[in-house]
Formats: structure tokens, C-alpha cells, sequence
């Protein structure tokens, strides 16, 4: 039997505990004898995930797989949660819950890549920018930032103070997954978390913001550094905690025409991959930008290891335009898991051609959607792990 036949089968061995108390939990494993030899912790102790070895551009037998959102309302597991706390910011700041949901994807599909259960506003509190995740309505800032005064008033985010039950959470997550999977972090991109705080909250067509860059470009720039400063150093205490790999979320960023998202933009995804890169060179940033078909090429200009594609851009185009020396990660539609499993079959079977061989990372375009049939979601992993190159 092979190593990754060996930590594909020790990995259905993990007994999840029965509470939902994870600080001094240890892992249990059933240890087990496959022809004489005694199957436990230590025989994947030392292997490096699937998910690192194929970003880093490593022999794989088959793409990694995971999916944006496989943590989230279309689990039922995950809406008796809810029922029980009905406060996004209480379940994604409080460790056991924290840790109880990023595991819930884990020991239902064994995907190969554990992603926090976290939001990408939780630094702002820490940063003197109050706000709240409201059920229905989503992120609402209660002071929306449009000076220079307000910019002022904004702090350098020191995670250790401010989100201590971040760094707890992924150190947990990185012993119960064992290196079966690599244990994913995130943050968001200075200019999207600009947009939200300018903004109040979610927007249709961004004017406050795009006001504010026009008009008063010195004062969004501040607001950019602030944040580029505090992310590189929120990606730095993530991996220095368990993270093994961190995705950087730039939603808003499409709503830039090419030549502001280079002054915008750019320049502070730049700065954070070089900052981050000086301290921890080995650790794999992914970018992720909804609908940047217009910006892929500048994407990979930020020096990510990967950039990960939306589903409206064909993968094997989009192989093209960025070239090989980068990874990519994607792309299926999140609507196709509405589909039959045959069709949801062709549509991975179809992604993974298209991406070729190596570098490429299995994962849908964006987040899976409220209401997707949960069965659906595990047929989508069952065949996503079959596959072989």
C-alpha cells in the first residue's frame, strides 16, 4: 500500500469528539494493522498535505479539492448551530464554536483543505472600526470612514490583543486534521475591507468609495496602508498559529476598471505578498477576486502562488493567460451543484481537464450556496477524490 493510500485510509480512522469542547481535546485514533504494519499518528505525522505539495508544483496523483463556504447554512449540522446561536459574530468568535464548524466539512467529506470558520471583518473591531454581521442584512458598519479625521482614527490591527481566539482556533484545527489536510487560513484584501467600512456595508454600485478614491485619492491611500499593514501581519500571526496556506479575498476589487485597480489595489496585494513572503517565504498565498476575468493577468502580478478563478472564466483560458509557473485554483460554478450528479460529474471532470496536470487546486468559482442539497456536496468531493491524472 502506498503513503497516500496509507493517509487516505488513516484519515477515515479520525473519532471526532462528542462535544463541541475542542481547548483540551486530544485527538483519538483507532489503531489498526494492514498487512503486519500498525496504522496511527505517526505514519502521517511527517507527510506534507496534498493541497501544499500541488501548489508547490509537486508530483500529485489527482488535484486537491475543497470548497469556498463548505462550512456554512446548506449543512444541517451547521443550521441546529444557528438555532442554538443565532449571532453570526458569536459563533465565528467564540473557539469551540469556531473550531466545531471549520471540523464539520471535515468529518463529513474529508476535503483536502481545512478553511477557519471566520469572516473577513473580524480584524475591524481591533481596529477601532465597529461592526456587526446582521442575520438577513449582512455587514453593518456603524460609523462609516469618509475623511481624513475618520481615517485618523483608525488603529494598526495587532491580532494577539484583538482576535486571540483566531490563533487558538487554527492551533486546534492543525491537531485534529493531523497534516490529513492543510489547515486554511484567510483575510481580506485592503481594498475590499475599504470598500465596506466607506461603504456602511454591502454595496450595488460602490459610489461612496469610488467618491471617495476620486476625489479625495491621499485619504483612501491612507486607509489602504492601514490595512495592507494590519493583513500582512494578520497572514504572519495566522500561519505562525497553525495556518498552512491563507487565502486573500479581494471581492470588491472587480468593480475597478484595470487602471484604478492599479492604484488601488495592486500596489497593497503587492505589499502584503513581499511583507509576508521576508518572514515566511514557504508559506502559499492564494487571491481570490469574484468575477476578474478583466484582471487575471494583474492578478498574478501580486506574486501569489495562486490565483484562484470565478466560474465565469473558462479554466482552460484562463490557464493560458496566466501561464504555468502559477497555480490556479477553481473553477466550477456553485450553481452546478444544483444539477444532477451526472452533470455535476462533467462539470468536474471537464474543470480538471481543462486545468491540465499539477498546480491546480479543485475548488468552485465561489462560495457553495444556501439551499444546495448537502448529498450533493458529498457526490462533488466523492468524485473530486477519485479522480487521477
Amino acid at each position: 500500500m502506498s503513503c497516500s493510500s496509507v493517509s487516505s485510509f488513516t484519515s477515515s480512522l479520525f473519532v471526532p469528539p462528542k462535544k463541541s469542547s475542542f481547548s483540551n481535546h486530544k485527538p483519538r485514533f483507532i489503531h489498526c494493522s494492514l498487512g503486519g504494519t500498525v496504522v496511527g499518528p505517526k505514519a502521517t505525522a511527517t507527510a506534507e498535505p496534498l493541497l501544499l505539495n500541488a501548489v508547490r508544483g509537486q508530483d500529485v496523483e489527482r488535484p486537491p479539492v475543497w470548497l469556498m463556504r463548505q462550512a456554512g447554512r446548506y449543512m444541517k449540522s451547521y443550521q441546529i448551530i444557528c438555532e442554538k446561536y443565532p449571532s453570526f459574530r458569536e459563533r465565528s468568535e467564540n473557539v469551540d464554536l469556531v473550531v466545531e464548524i471549520s471540523l464539520q466539512p471535515w468529518n463529513v467529506f474529508k476535503p483536502d483543505g481545512v478553511i477557519l470558520f471566520s469572516d473577513i471583518l473580524t480584524p475591524l473591531s481591533g481596529m477601532n472600526i465597529p461592526f456587526d454581521i446582521v442575520k438577513g442584512k449582512g455587514p453593518v458598519i456603524f460609523d462609516p470612514l469618509g475623511s481624513a479625521a475618520d481615517v485618523d482614527k483608525v488603529r494598526e490591527f495587532n491580532p494577539e490583543e484583538s482576535v486571540p481566539y483566531v490563533g487558538e482556533a487554527l492551533t486546534i484545527l492543525r491537531r485534529e486534521v493531523d497534516n490529513k489536510a492543510a489547515v486554511l487560513g484567510f483575510v481580506g484584501a485592503p481594498f475590499t475591507l475599504a470598500s465596506y467600512v466607506v461603504e456602511g456595508g454591502s454595496s450595488k454600485n460602490f459610489t461612496k468609495i469610488k467618491r471617495l478614491a476620486f476625489s479625495q485619492p491621499k485619504v483612501l491611500h491612507s486607509l489602504l496602508q492601514k490595512f495592507a499593514t494590519s493583513m500582512a501581519n494578520y497572514i504572519r500571526y495566522q500561519a505562525d498559529n497553525g495556518a498552512q496556506a491563507v487565502q486573500i479575498f479581494d471581492s470588491w476589487a472587480t468593480e475597478l476598471s484595470p487602471v484604478d485597480f492599479e492604484e488601488f489595489s495592486l500596489p497593497y496585494l503587492k505589499q502584503i505578498v513581499d511583507s509576508v513572503k521576508q518572514t515566511h517565504p514557504g508559506l502559499p498565498l492564494i487571491l481570490y477576486a469574484s468575477g476578474s476575468g478583466g484582471l487575471l493577468e494583474r492578478l498574478a502580478l501580486t506574486g501569489v502562488d495562486v490565483v484562484s478563478l470565478d466560474w465565469t472564466v473558462d479554466m482552460a483560458e484562463g490557464r493560458k493567460r496566466l501561464g504555468h509557473d502559477i497555480a490556479v485554483q477553481g473553477n466550477v460554478d456553485p450553481g452546478v451543484l444544483f444539477g444532477s450528479k451526472e452533470f455535476i460529474t462533467n462539470r468536474i471532470n471537464d474543470t480538471v481537464r481543462k486545468a491540465g496536470k499539477g498546480k491546480h487546486v479543485l475548488n468552485l468559482g465561489h462560495g457553495i450556496k444556501v439551499g444546495t442539497p448537502e448529498e450533493n456536496v458529498a457526490h462533488f468531493f466523492e468524485v473530486a477524490k477519485a479522480i487521477r491524472y
